[in-house]
């Protein structure tokens, strides 16, 4: 038997795992005591928010978990080059942010948000577990796959799971209702719990004792999120729950299963032909877009249409910041390895702390912006989107800087790396919370998972962006100094560009305000409300909203 908590090779990785470990099983403990309190609120929320907040921390656990591996996981056990294993994970992300469009769209139309979250968890449950199966390693051992499987389960559950618990967060809260950007953050800021302890927790026992131990861990965490959604189940009031279940009758709902499962093979092979990956998107999104845009001007009135298309310039421009945040996992999780003075800490357990930093900062920004919009001066959220994107490349620029300055043949300080994270952070945290609360706030409500799920599909873009920029990065075969050069005119280049669209996006920001028409948004009123206490959402049924 491993005796493995015992053995660290600094101070600091020992302080970071145990951290890690207590900080975990504190919102563990504190999560089912504020859910098991016989009050519907907790701090001005309802206690289904917490609930959702535990799962998704866990859920997120066992996705995290397994990021911070994958790339040393795709190299250094399956032999892939860098270039070759960054397109891989770049067409992995891209889908588990793809799918959330089919899944949203079969939410909104047969299942509702709540049983396709508890399929997507199923789904994800397994394909964390068969991570765990690793074989013998190199690409012609028949165990890859079964890599492949797992890769295809954890996409499509994604896809079940991810953009509908966020709708079912909305779902609590009405349209004009002050807390939903803050009920918002404090569900971004609990899912990174999750993040940060996994990186650390998953990420030391993945490169120090096996990748069995890290993946399998993310499995049990996806195992624990699955059973407090199951029981969770009446603290979400009846939100989520099939709009017409006639529809789900004579067996038609374990058919819309049965299909989720054939995307499940549908992404087995895809992910094994990833260049493909890029046509399919592209050709997707250009239908769902005129799709999207053909259904405002044709269905919607001239208010719902203007703010479906500010929605569409928020997520068209959310691929940018993307493209360039989602190098943490794959060329800038290499770079650490390689070219950063870590001390002897494990490279993985650095993708912890952009999570630490949303944690310790996410109330902060709750707490700025109910601030500043209660004084009239809350930037809006195009204005927070270029600030993001110019934040996003600062932070490449700083890298470069520091790389640079410390001169050649000298590792980069370890400073510049957190440097990059603080500031890719502050840039998520005016873009990501508030991008989920926007969407949710601007789509009409027959809509609301769609395009949340186009929400999504942006990042899907920006991550397979994500990878055809962490390929170029790739320098194999030119030496260590050359190749950490390759890096960083790459970074010098994106930072740039990043910069100069932030500031663009600043500028047209009035204008996508004016379309978002916040001054007429009216709430939903829900159809018994006032005769019965919402007794139709107590009882499992959503009833039809009017007009």
């Amino acid at each position: 038997m491993h005796e493995f908590i015992f053995t660290f090779d600094s101070l600091f990785e020992l302080w970071a795992f145990w951290i890690a470990v207590v900080a975990l099983a504190a919102f563990l403990l504190g999560g089912t005591y504020i859910v098991t309190r016989p009050q519907s609120e907790f701090a001005g929320h309802p206690k289904g928010l917490f609930l959702l907040f535990l799962a998704e921390m866990w859920e997120r656990f066992s996705y995290y978990g397994m990021r911070a591996l994958l790339i040393f996981y795709l190299v250094q056990h399956w032999a892939f080059s860098d270039g070759d294993a960054s397109i891989i994970y770049g067409a992995y992300t891209a889908l588990v942010y793809i799918t959330p469009v089919v899944g949203g769209y079969l939410a909104d139309r047969y299942l509702g948000q709540r049983k396709a979250v508890l399929f997507g968890a199923v789904l994800l449950t397994f394909g964390h577990f068969f991570m765990a199966f690793e074989g013998t390693g190199g690409q012609d051992d028949p165990t890859i796959n079964v890599f492949w499987a797992a890769l295809a389960l954890i996409i499509v559950g994604s896809g079940f799971l991810k953009a509908n618990i966020s709708v079912i967060v909305g779902q609590l809260y009405s349209r004009t209702d002050i807390r939903r950007d803050p009920a918002y953050t404090i569900f971004y800021m609990g899912i990174n719990v999750g993040a940060a302890t996994a990186s650390i927790i998953c990420g030391f026992l993945g490169q120090t004792y096996g990748w069995e131990y890290g993946f399998g861990l993310a499995g049990v965490g996806m195992l624990i999120g699955l059973v407090f959604f199951v029981l969770g189940k009446p603290l979400l009031l009846g939100k989520g729950e099939p709009k017409d279940p006639a529809k789900l009758t004579g067996g038609k709902e374990w058919g819309i299963y049965g299909a989720g499962l054939a995307m499940v093979a549908l992404c087995w092979a895809a992910i094994q032909y990833q260049e493909l990956v890029g046509y399919v998107l592209g050709a997707f999104g250009g239908g769902l877009v005129l799709y999207v845009l053909f259904t405002a001007v044709t269905k919607l009135v001239p208010e719902e249409r203007d703010r479906i298309f500010a929605a569409m310039f928020l997520i068209l421009t959310s691929i940018v910041f993307w493209a360039l945040f989602e190098q943490a996992g794959s060329s800038l999780n290499l770079f650490t390895d390689r070219y950063v003075d870590t001390a002897g800490v494990n490279a993985s357990m650095f993708q912890s702390i952009n999570a630490i930093y949303i944690v310790l900062l996410a109330p902060v920004f709750a707490m700025m912006w109910q601030s500043l919009a209660r004084s009239g001066k809350e930037p809006s959220t195009p204005m927070k989107f270029g600030l993001a994107i110019v934040q996003v490349g600062l932070g490449f620029l700083v890298l470069v800087w520091g790389s640079e300055g410390a001169g050649a043949g000298v590792p980069t300080p370890v400073i510049f790396i957190f440097l990059i994270y603080l500031l890719h952070t502050t840039g998520e945290l005016c873009l990501s919370p508030v991008g989920l609360s926007a969407m949710n706030r601007l789509a009409p409500a027959h809509m609301a998972s769609l395009i949340m799920g186009t929400w999504f599909f942006a990042s899907a873009l920006g991550n397979f962006a994500a990878g055809l920029i962490a390929r170029a990065t790739g320098g194999e075969g030119v030496g260590e100094e050359a190749g950490k050069q390759v890096v960083l005119d790459v970074y010098w280049t994106v930072g740039l560009y990043a910069v100069g669209i932030g500031v663009a996006a600043m500028v047209v920001s009035p204008l996508i305000k004016k379309l978002m028409h916040l001054d007429t948004l009216k709430d939903d009123t829900l159809e018994g409300a006032a005769e019965a206490g919402l007794e139709a959402q107590g009882g499992g049924v959503h009833p039809a909203t009017k007009s």
